[in-house]
């Protein structure tokens, strides 16, 4: 007698996502017998591109990452749920996994590793691989967590055992060197708002230590210099974002 799937719900937020949402759609439509999309409103062709999938499309009042990702879960059927961002995908081997999970079900999370495109280039170094994220469980297992914008799963049982699927997140985050200035722009922006919140202020020069560090992390202790040209473009990037960060931040702290 064969055993019987356990069915599994896949849940995105989304916002302005026509340039991504169907390579998404498509690389779970086999394995996903629920996808559920929450939507900040968008003005462009995602609701229009989600109807042609068996999608439940809900709109629903963007208040944060981590909030809205934590409502999007709430809103998924089945016990077994997949959380995927709009610019993912799921390779071959990672869906083969998943479908095996889905035949046995042993723990309340899965980890699993993501692969980013940067202007068609995979980058396998400069701290952006294998990039570690849980992104599967159970049921009620956790909740999203961290601080804006920078989400985490975790589990509510820290001493629950997490297995380590085979396969990749395919992340097309950045198609031109223009969305990753906009994101630094946006993830800064949020960050040192979180950073004010918090009553935490800066040290002395931090944003130029951290701006120091960050490149020595990407470009040298994390082989940045493996990834080529595009290593060197990652690691100054991500160095100027620490940077940017501060600044920010001493802006809000002095417009008080």
């Amino acid at each position: 007698m064969s055993a019987i799937a356990q069915k599994l719900s896949v849940v995105i937020i989304t916002f302005n996502e026509e340039r991504n949402i169907e390579r998404c759609l498509k690389s779970i439509e086999e394995i996903a017998d629920e996808i559920v999309v929450v939507d900040s409103f968008s003005k462009d062709r995602t609701e229009e591109i989600c109807s042609r999938y068996n999608v439940r499309f809900i709109p629903h009042k963007f208040d944060g990452h981590i909030e809205q990702k934590n409502w999007a879960r709430e809103q998924a059927n089945y016990d077994l749920i997949l959380s995927l961002d709009a610019d993912e995908a799921l390779d071959e081997e990672l869906k083969h996994s998943i479908q095996a999970v889905k035949m046995n079900p042993m723990q309340s999370g899965y980890k699993m590793n993501r692969l980013t495109n940067y202007c068609g280039k995979w980058i396998r170094h400069t701290g952006w691989y294998p990039d570690t994220k849980l992104r599967l469980w159970k049921k009620g297992a956790g909740a999203w967590m961290g601080e804006n914008p920078h989400d985490e799963f975790r589990l509510t049982d820290k001493t629950e055992e997490v297995t380590h699927l085979k396969g990749d997140i395919l992340h097309y985050s950045y198609h031109e060197l223009a969305d990753h200035d906009k994101q630094i722009e946006y993830f800064t922006t949020i960050a040192a708002k979180a950073f004010v919140d918090k009553n935490k202020k800066p040290y002395f020069l931090q944003g130029y230590f951290s701006a120091f560090l960050k490149f020595i992390k990407c470009y040298f202790i994390k082989a940045g210099f493996l990834d080529g040209k595009e290593g060197w473009i990652i690691s100054t990037k991500s160095s100027y974002a620490a940077y940017l960060k501060y600044k920010k931040i001493n802006a809000l702290l002095k417009r008080d």
